[in-house]
Parts: structure tokens; sequence; C-alpha cells
């Protein structure tokens, strides 16, 4: 079955239309024999009640006797197929609409006199009760109602159950016909339809056939103006596109073979750079270190000049030394090398030992830090590579600081939990950033203010750590100008699920 329905569109809308109108028209079938004699019998309580509280506000205000009354009586009897009953405590006729009183009159006074109340009541109010009975003279099923009107009089209203129950199955039957004949009409109406609707869908099959082999020549035509034809359009400008594209493909292609090659000589020669640039220097460095120690423990020449050249040999060789250190780590970093170990830890709790690693320079240049007073922020990240990233930030802040208008030299971190994610900003005060030069920070060596930065010994990478750090992590990272200074930020996972940050 599943393989024929497989095998067009047509058959598998028709089948499952098909299926769904007749199991609504089951499930309707299904409550509509349950229910509506039930129904039926709800409704029938209620007329009985309606008539007993009709009957007893006419006896209280004397209008039982009326003309009126009378009329209303045996129009509601009639139509409902109720039987009234209505005599005093005497045992006297007050108003009757059976076709045999005596025989009403003796029930009534059964119920009432007798006790023969046994079968449980419908609805059982102070005064009436209503129960579902079975005559025993006629053998006919009744609904009836009996009691005491407020007046003391007494009342028996009762209706025969068989019309209902002949009406239900009356009803029932007409709509299982109806159902049957609505199915068949619905199933030849469902693949007239389906038909209709798939004949473009079926031309569209037949060109995308044509362009898997790269036949464009076939075009789709359609006058409905419905949502397959904008579908045949579309595929119209997708099969000139696709046509004009492999033409430009073609010529481009070995164009585009000879930029692969190219740049993969270019990544392979970076990679050599890096690699013999961080080789090459390590000897140096060991040999000026070792020389330069030397030199100051062992030359008798003039002491203060021997301990100046000695501390600038040393100096530089440091120099030298973590530049090379931070080559080889970027290195490993951009050539997927080094390992990203991704760890619940306190973010800030990090933060707060980075800052006080820093506490040298921080009061050696004058700075104001100001802090988040928030005691503990849990994240998902390598620790590690977040601690570098940060002492990158720091490091460049408390150096690029300046003072603002209130004096202050002022380096902010400031921590903040959007969606899921956690944004570090750290904001030194000082001048703002050209935005031409911002896209090159990232860059290896580059340094915006060259001076500024062979003073205080920097090498020109340390942002390029940063970038290869969050790329290895796969978090954002950036830089903003902000009024009286600028703001580096990186974001990490916070500790529940986390969608993308929200800028807004």
């Amino acid at each position: 079955m599943i393989r024929f329905l497989k095998k067009s569109i047509k058959r598998e809308y028709t089948f499952v239309f098909g299926l769904l109108l007749t199991l609504c028209i089951f499930l309707i079938s299904v409550v509509n024999m349950l229910t509506l004699e039930s129904a039926y019998m709800y409704n029938k309580q209620k007329v009985l009640l309606s008539c007993y509280n009709d009957i007893d506000k006419a006896v209280s205000e004397g209008d039982i006797y009326s003309a009126e009354f009378d009329e209303s009586l045996r129009q509601l009897s009639v139509i409902n197929n109720i039987e009234v009953l209505v005599i005093d405590a005497d045992k006297q006729l007050v108003k009757s609409t059976a076709s045999d009183t005596s025989l009403m009159t003796k029930r009534l006074l059964e119920f009432v006199f007798a006790g023969k109340n046994e079968v449980d009541a419908m609805y059982e109010g102070d005064k009436i009760r209503i129960q579902r009975t079975v005559d025993p003279r006629v053998h006919i099923d009744y609904l009836e109602l009996w009691g005491s009107l407020t007046s003391g009089n007494l009342i028996l209203i009762r209706t025969p159950v068989q019309s209902m129950k002949e009406a239900s199955r009356l009803a029932n039957m007409i709509f299982i016909r109806f159902g049957i004949i609505a199915i068949i009409a619905g199933i030849i109406f469902i693949f007239l339809a389906t038909c209709r609707i798939t004949r473009p869908v079926m031309k569209l099959v037949g060109i995308s056939e044509k362009m898997t082999k790269l036949d464009f020549s076939e075009k789709y035509s359609g006058k409905c103006g419905n949502e397959i034809d904008v579908l045949g359009e579309h595929m119209n400008k997708l099969s000139d596109a696709l046509e004009g594209t492999i033409v430009e493909l073609k010529s481009a292609n070995a164009k585009l073979q000879q930029d692969i090659e190219k740049k993969t000589e270019i990544d392979e020669m970076r990679k050599d750079f890096l690699s013999n640039v961080s080789h090459e220097l390590k000897t140096p460095i060991a040999l000026i270190r070792g020389y330069a120690e030397g030199l100051r423990d062992c030359v008798n020449d003039d002491e203060e000049s021997r301990n100046f050249y000695c501390e600038v040999i040393t100096d530089e060789a440091e120099k030298m030394n973590v530049l090379v250190k931070n080559l080889l780590h970027l290195n490993e970093l951009e050539f997927g090398n080094d390992r990203v170990d991704i760890e619940h830890f306190d973010l800030m709790e990090l933060i707060r030992n980075v800052v006080s690693s820093m506490d040298i320079l921080i009061k050696q240049n004058d700075i104001t830090i100001e802090m988040p007073e928030r005691m503990s922020i849990s994240v998902w990240a390598d620790e590690f590579k977040v601690e570098q990233v940060l002492t990158n930030y720091l490091s460049n802040a408390i150096h690029y600081a300046k003072s603002a208008d209130d004096g202050k030299k002022t380096v902010r971190i400031d921590v903040v939990k959007a969606g899921g994610v956690v944004r570090v900003s750290v904001f030194n005060s000082g001048d703002n950033i050209p935005d031409e030069i911002i896209p090159k920070l990232w860059t290896k060596f580059y340094k915006a203010d060259k001076a500024r930065t062979r003073e205080y010994g920097g090498s020109g990478i340390g942002l390029s750590i940063v970038k290869a750090c969050m790329d290895a992590m796969g978090h954002e990272y950036g830089v903003e100008n902000h009024t009286g200074g600028v703001s580096f930020w990186f974001e990490v996972d916070g500790t529940d699920s986390i969608p993308s940050f929200d800028n807004a």
C-alpha cells in the first residue's frame, strides 16, 4: 500500500484526505449514537421541569383554570408528546391532558402513597422527582415527573421513551447513509482537485529532471498566478542563472585552481616563517641572556656602566624570549595544534586573579580600576585561554589609558549576562581608535602606536593571540569606541542554554 501511494502524489493526497474524511464521519457517527439518546432524555427532563414550573406558577396565581393556560398546556403536550395530571389533596382532578385520567391518577397515588419509587431518580428536588419507569399495565417505558406543587396539589407529568429511541435510531441511520455518500463524493472531488493541482507540479518535475542533466532549454508557463506559477517563474530564473553560471564556472575553474595553489603556497610559507623564526631565535636568546649575566657578574669595568648594559641586554633578551613564546603559542592556535579544554569555572574569580597579578602595573601607571561587585558567575570555556584574552585586554588598557575629564586614568571591567552568554568588556579612558585601523588590530605585528608599544615592550601579537584563542573556542570578540575611551570585549558560554547574543 505504501509503495503504491508513493508512486503518485495524487493517490497519496486522495488517500490521506479520504481517510481523514472517513475518520471524521465515523467519529461523529459514534458520538451521535452514544450521546443522541442521552441528549433527548436530558432535553425531555428540561421540558418536564419547565412544564412543572409553569403549572406551579399558574396554580399559585390562580391562572390554572384560565382558557389561555388550558390552550398553552394543550399545545405543550402535543408538541412535546407529554401527559399532565394535577389532583388536589382530596384526590379530586384539577387539570389533565392524559388520554386515560383514571390510570394516571392511580399511578400518581401509587408513587405518593404506596411508595413505589424504588427506581433510581434521574433528578430529585425538594418537591419533585424525575425517573425512568416501566408502566406494568401497558409495558411502555416512560420518563415521569411526580411530586407536589407549592399549593399542596399533586402532579404527574410523563412522556413515552420509545419515541425518543426511534427518533435517535432514525437520525443515526440517516446520518450514516448521508455520511457514506459524503465520503464517496468527497474522495472523487479530492482526486479531481488533486489532479488539477498536481498537473503543473508534474510539469515542473519534468523541467527539473532536464535541469539535472544540464539541459536548460525547456521553460515553465502558467496562467493561474498561484504559488506553483510563482515557483515555475523562479525555476525559469534559476535555469537561466545556472546556465550562465556554468559557463562562468568553466572559464573560472582554471583561475580558481591557480588561486588555490597560490594560497596553499602562502600558507606553507607562513607556517615555515613562524616555525623558522621561533626556532632560530631560541639559541641567540639563550646566548644573550648568558653573556649578559656573565658580564654583570665577572667584568671589572665601571660598575654603573656594566650594570646598565647588562640590564639592557637582559631586558631585550626577555622581550625576545616572550616574543618567541608568543609566536610559538600563536602558531599552535592558528593551525589547530593547541587543544581546547572546555571546563566549568568561576569567571569573577579569574578576573580578580588577573587584576591582582597586574597590581604593580596598575599602581605604576596610576590607574583607577572599576570592577563589578558580583561575587560569582559560572561559565563554560577554556580557562587558560580566557585568562590569556583577559590579560592581553587588561595589559593594553593599562598602558593606553589616559586621564579623562575628571583627571583619572580609568580601566573598567564590565560583566554582562544576556540570553545565556556572558560578555566581558575591558574599557580604558583615552583616545578612540580610528575606524580604518580597527580591522587591522587583530593582524600579527600590527601596532597602532608603535612608539608606545615599544615603550612598554609590546610585540604587536597580543590581539592576534586573542583572535586565535576566541576562534579556537568559537566565541565572539571585538572592539568598540565610546565617548571618552575604548572597550575591548569577548563572550563565553554561561551555565544555561545559550541563544545568540543580542546586541540590542
